[in-house]
């Protein structure tokens, strides 16, 4: 069986450039945390409990309007590939996959729902993780999609909960709510006016934090940040919502004072490093991923500036999927050692490049002038 056949554009709706500051903040994910009563969870699981837990979930299932007309996928009889693409799409995690040796655990899966861009995770940290994917900066709807969800799901499911402590979860720092809302932010101009350190400072002064591109754990690169809460205990789902929707405006708002001051007191040198990250993107027969979002930090920032015309974010963000080494695979039908997917890699983004139109000099001419009117 070919899961892939099922969900081919499954976790791609945020590609889209829609919602607010959509050349700043790619998506906005929120998520939360769900146990049941009566079954052990977190690290005391076992093979029962969550065999148990993913029944109970798909007799719930079955009566959510959401979840209707979408596809439950267990981990174990997912073939690799397809496992890689749904946590390239960060539709699962590290964890609901588990260990790279012995795969993932009997009991675990993940439903795509056919109508919102949610789905569930079943079996990963917690029973169930209940999440929303959207483009731009939508905190409120983000919510409101795993709100409804949540509210259909609690009806037929005993959740775990305490008068006083809220729901239980298996880490601490999600007690409470168990709710955790990110956005997935570029910041290359407070990176290059060095003041991203204050930024992320302040972050966690006001009980937020930042990670890397697939979330807990993972690496920061191309000036890329996912920025989330981090204890949910004592505040409300609508506060914690309300809180990082604020922060995040005020975090946007630092990024384009400091792009103002890139363009007023080093645009040769914007320029240069915008134009220079194009060419190698148009040109290079290889690439690994890491070189290709850094350089799509630098065309992303040329394009969000005008100083690089004729491409669309929706492009730049299609990239950043589609180039991750199983969609590679995926489109070439095989496997791929490292130097050939960094091959295939190249091709891919000059094909698109190229689709996309020829940035010309006379364009980038037109597009300073635009910058002189404005000033």
């Amino acid at each position: 069986m070919n899961e892939f056949a099922s969900m081919p554009d499954y976790g791609l709706s945020w590609l889209e450039a829609s919602g607010d500051h959509p050349d700043i903040v790619l998506s906005t994910r929120v998520r939360l945390a769900r146990n049941l009563q009566g079954h052990a969870f977190g690290p005391r699981a076992r093979v029962n409990d969550r065999e148990a837990i993913l029944r109970l979930f798909k007799g719930s299932s079955g009566k959510s309007d959401i979840l209707s007309g979408g596809t439950l996928l267990e981990m174990p009889a997912v073939a690799l590939r397809t496992r890689r693409i749904l946590l390239e799409r960060r539709v699962v995690t590290r964890d609901l996959l588990g260990d790279e040796e012995t795969g993932p655990e009997q009991g675990t899966a993940v439903h795509l729902s056919g109508l919102d861009p949610v789905s569930v995770m079943v079996n990963e940290e917690d029973h169930l993780r209940v999440q929303s994917l959207v483009s731009g900066l939508r905190i409120e709807q983000a919510w409101r999609m795993v709100d409804r969800l949540d509210e259909e799901l609690g009806r037929e499911l005993p959740f775990a909960y305490h008068n006083e402590f809220g729901f239980l979860t298996s880490c601490p720092t999600n007690v409470g709510s168990g709710l955790r809302a990110s956005v997935f932010i570029h910041l290359p101009g407070l990176v290059l006016t060095k003041e991203i350190g204050k930024v992320l400072q302040g972050l966690g002064q006001v009980g937020l934090t930042f990670r890397g591109l697939y979330g807990e754990g993972s690496e920061v690169i191309g000036n890329f940040f996912q920025i989330s809460n981090q204890t949910t205990l004592g505040k409300t789902e609508e506060d914690l919502v309300d809180h990082l929707d604020k922060v995040a405006r005020q975090v946007i708002q630092y990024e384009l004072q400091a792009r103002q001051v890139l363009l007023r007191d080093a645009l040769g040198v914007t320029e240069d490093k915008v134009w220079k990250a194009y060419g190698l993107l148009r040109y290079a027969r290889s690439l690994s991923f890491e070189e290709l979002m850094n350089l799509l930090s630098g065309v992303r920032l040329g394009l969000s500036l005008k100083l690089l015309p004729g491409l669309r974010v929706y492009t730049l963000n299609k990239m950043m999927i589609f180039t991750q080494p199983a969609h590679l695979e995926e489109a070439a039908g095989r496997d791929l050692p490292s130097s050939e997917s960094d091959a295939h890699r190249a091709t891919y983004v000059r094909r698109i490049l190229a689709a996309e139109g020829e940035v010309s000099a006379d364009d980038s001419a037109s597009g300073e002038a635009e910058l002189s009117d404005q000033a």
